[in-house]
């Protein structure tokens, strides 16, 4: 009887071994699922140059070619120069509002009024796609280098690329803004001393079309 008893308990402790091994082996039902968000970064990127030009202010050709930042002139009345400040939004960019300012500075103040407006008609070969929407004529004042002040005068152009640009897989040429300046030739050399010296500085801006109405609203933003 005692040996059943041992054989009976012996068989329950199996039983509870197992039911235990078997509980500790069991898991839980579960599932895994993952959403992964990856984020580029948009960008809006623009390059300005023009053509190389000789001391005749005409553009250089052949070997000689090339793009550049600058250019210098020597004006004369009757004369035509070579000058076509060309942006070009780079691949890979949004679409975005393009627009070019156009800043004359001189050494002196514009006294005589005809000099502001002539000078609106100096550059030639305007493009038709480049719209012209704002014009200011300011006098600045400079400290000279014997501590005294004189006055001189800033006039900026403002010109809009007529549509959006978008470059998403290569790069966009725009056309000229313009191809060239002239002096009328009505100008004579005491028009050109009272001009003093001429700078003219280009500068070509972009902006991201989306998120806003419009091309304002955009420059607006820009501004700030």
């Amino acid at each position: 009887m005692k040996t059943k008893n041992k054989v009976v308990l012996l068989a329950l402790c199996m039983v509870a071994l197992i039911a235990v091994s078997v509980l500790g082996t069991m898991a839980y039902l579960t599932s895994t699922d993952t959403v992964t968000n990856t984020f580029t970064v948009g960008q809006v990127k623009i390059k300005l140059d023009e053509a190389k030009v000789g001391a005749d202010g005409k553009a250089l050709t052949g070997a000689d070619a090339a793009r550049v930042k600058a250019n210098s002139y020597k004006l004369m009345p009757g004369h035509e120069y070579d000058k076509d400040p060309t942006v070009t939004v780079l691949a890979k960019s949004e679409e975005s509002y393009v627009r070019m300012l156009v800043t004359a500075t001189f050494d002196k103040e514009l006294k005589d009024e005809k000099f502001a407006t002539d000078l609106d008609e100096i550059f030639t070969g305007y493009n038709a796609a480049w719209k012209q929407v704002n014009k200011i004529v300011a006098v600045e004042e400079k400290t000279n280098a014997d501590s005294t002040t004189s006055k001189y005068t800033v006039i900026t152009y403002e010109y809009r690329y007529n549509t959006t640009v978008s470059a998403e897989t290569a790069d966009t040429k725009l056309p000229a803004l313009f191809t060239g300046i002239k002096i009328p030739d009505n100008w004579t050399n005491d028009d050109l001393a009272a001009l003093g010296g001429i700078k003219i500085e280009i500068v070509a801006e972009a902006i991201q079309a989306d998120g806003f109405k419009d091309a304002n609203a955009a420059w607006a933003a820009f501004k700030n």
